[in-house]
């Protein structure tokens, strides 16, 4: 039991270490949309379900839910991809919003948001609807606005990580994000990356660009070594054994097919054409993503044949051989073949077999979810591993992390996301370890950053009024609490409030508002302060990051040279629309002057809150997304720089 504990906290300690790492996320950006409804009859035209739309829930999918996943497992997370003017791109950009990445996606007007719809009955996917094709390619303009948009993106993060290189993550899934001239300067840019992971679904389309990582399906891991040609062959006398076809075969789209896993198979002589097992014939199949224009790549029921795109891989190795075994068997060439340092070829609800330089491979397990639980679990299983190879981890170690990421995430039907916090609670290391109340004073404030500090983790600081709570606030500290390992919330008091807000603010007492903030779970400390402004607080607490909210960029935050000097860099978190409390208070107001029409009641002679039309008032954390302006020379969001 010691040793046990000894290798979890060996563990933590290095999600730990990749607190605020750097990583630009590139790559096929969509949305997933999840519809649950209810159906109790069919319907009289045909044989199918009627059914009663209950809920709808968005979220972020392919290379922007691996950006969710990097920032939600403590990364710095960047992500640059086209995404369309359109509902579909703008509900994407709220996903990120909400998870704290930087969104610097590029709009492509004309150009549809890809879109995977899914409607589901009693937690049974019925049926998906996929928007979005390859042949939406970008135009000159918009692989020019991309390439800018990647180069900058690359500079703001060294910048803000000190000089740091960043960490590259590529999501290729042949939905036209990545034309050829994106791919060439990736390439030619592999040298400002320190670390650099591959998702392709074409694994030969990215030769040249010698990836730290790649991490193809079993599916995409056959189609690569088919094309790669006969060139390179298991010993003589091997079990394993891989025709080649003579050609190239045509590439193609997303959707691969694989067959059921074995367990415990044997044959002397299976070839593609054999038959399956009648008994293994109601295992359920794992379903991957193919490419266009290609033929499915199917295993055999009895696990001992795979073919597709004329590749056949035929095994005589005897009992207990299944996808993991012909998946070590083959890590030495996918190395050769991809150029990369490590070799993780994942195996749905089997796991995934983990290749590195030392030959020696290493298996992992998962435990068996049905197919809409396991939704982005890759996405989820990338980004740990990509962050632990970042830190400089064991490869054991990052495999580790990886598969446990993945795994904790499929409890529920849903795209995968895997937090921090969670991760850390697998392994039995709560992410924050404190004996302090939330509520604290400011003689407390010195010793509970100096116990942070002390294990390594970063703070966040941000301060407002706070006068009357609502979603644009909690929205708002969410996004706060996802920079960082801590939130420290300083709140005006009531002197400070009248001063900034005029006599009638606040509407509710410091005490009031402060228990409120205290109670929200993204919020771990709050204090409040009598000054106009917060900048003695700062002094304390040295923050890592602090947040203001508005739509200006961070240059023009009156703190942000005190937060500079001091070590901190700034971020301003863009809005909700049509969420303020100057707005709510006024809709109150308004409503008792039409319950309330007797002439003697002064309520509807009350003067407007001073204010709010203020230019210099601290922003409410709430209102004016709808007016924030993306940077004209790129045509990228800016929402949560």
């Amino acid at each position: 039991m010691a040793g046990a504990a000894a290798e979890q906290r060996r563990l933590a300690t290095v999600v730990e270490s990749w607190l605020g790492r750097p990583v630009l996320i590139v790559g096929d950006a969509m949305l997933d949309e999840w519809r649950f409804a209810d159906s109790d009859r069919l319907c009289r035209e045909a044989p199918a379900p009627v059914l009663t739309l209950r809920r709808r829930i968005s979220a972020a999918g392919g290379a922007a839910n691996t950006a969710v996943n990097v920032a939600t497992l403590g990364g710095r997370a960047v992500l640059v991809a086209p995404v369309g003017a359109d509902v579909a791109g703008d509900e994407l950009h709220d996903c990120l919003d909400r998870a704290g990445v930087w969104d610097r996606t590029v709009n492509q007007p004309g150009r549809p948001t890809p879109v995977k719809r899914r409607m589901l009955a009693g937690n049974q996917i019925l049926l998906r609807e996929d928007t979005g094709d390859p042949d939406d390619a970008l135009d000159p303009d918009g692989v020019t606005r991309l390439l800018t948009a990647l180069n900058c993106a690359t500079e703001e993060l060294r910048a803000a990580a000190g000089g740091e290189a960043p960490t590259l993550v590529v999501c290729d899934y042949g939905l036209g994000a990545l034309p050829a001239p994106v791919r060439a300067w990736l390439v030619e840019q592999r040298e400002r990356y320190a670390t650099v992971a591959l998702d392709a679904h074409d694994l030969a389309d990215w030769r040249g660009l010698a990836p730290t990582v790649v991490t193809p399906s079993f599916a995409e891991a056959t189609r690569l070594l088919a094309r790669a040609g006969g060139a390179t062959r298991p010993p003589s006398g091997a079990g394993l054994h891989l025709e080649h076809p003579d050609s190239d075969p045509a590439d193609g789209p997303s959707e691969l097919t694989v067959g059921a896993a074995p367990g415990g198979a044997h044959a002397d002589d299976v070839s593609a054409e054999t038959t399956p097992d009648p008994v293994r014939a109601d295992r359920p199949g794992p379903v991957g993503e193919p490419t266009p224009s290609e033929g499915r790549v199917a295993l055999t029921g009895d696990g001992l044949s795979v073919t597709g795109t004329g590749v056949t891989v035929n095994s005589e190795a005897g009992e207990g051989v299944d996808r993991a075994v012909l998946a070590e068997s083959r890590l030495a060439e996918l190395r050769a073949h991809t150029g990369a340092d490590v070799v993780a070829v994942t195996l749905d609800t089997e796991g995934a077999v983990v290749g590195g330089a030392d030959g020696e491979p290493r298996r992992s397990h998962s435990t068996p979810v049905p197919a809409s639980h396991a939704v982005g679990a890759g996405d989820a299983y990338l980004a740990a591993m990509t962050l632990a190879l970042a830190a400089d981890a064991p490869l054991p170690t990052a495999a580790q992390l990886a598969q446990l990421a993945a795994t904790i995430t499929v409890s529920d039907t849903g795209t995968c996301v895997c937090r921090r916090e969670d991760l850390l609670t697998a392994l039995d290391q709560p992410s924050v370890t404190s004996g302090h109340p939330s509520l604290v004073g400011t003689d407390e404030l010195d010793a509970i950053v100096a116990e942070h500090r002390e294990a390594g983790r970063s703070v966040v600081f941000t301060n407002g009024c706070f006068d009357v709570l609502h979603r644009g606030h909690v929205r708002y500290l969410e996004q706060a609490r996802a920079l960082g390992d801590l939130l420290i919330v300083a709140v005006n008091s009531d002197g400070s409030v009248r001063r900034l807000k005029g006599p009638d603010r606040p509407v509710n007492p410091v005490e009031d508002r402060g228990a409120l903030l205290a109670a929200l779970s993204c919020v771990d400390h709050v204090v409040v302060f009598e000054e106009d402004s917060p900048a003695a607080l700062i002094e304390a607490v040295r923050p890592d990051v602090y947040v203001k909210g508005g739509d200006y960029p961070p240059e023009l935050v009156p703190e942000a040279p005190l937060v500079r000097r001091l070590g901190g860099q700034v971020r301003t978190l863009g809005y909700v629309p049509d969420r303020s409390t100057s707005a709510i208070i006024e809709r109150i107001r308004s409503h008792n002057q039409d319950r309330e029409p007797d002439p003697s009641s002064h309520s509807h002679h009350r003067q407007p809150d001073p204010s709010s039309h203020s230019h210099h008032r601290q922003p409410d954390p709430s209102s004016h997304s709808h007016h924030r302006q993306a940077d004209p020379s790129l045509s990228t969001r800016t929402r949560a720089s």
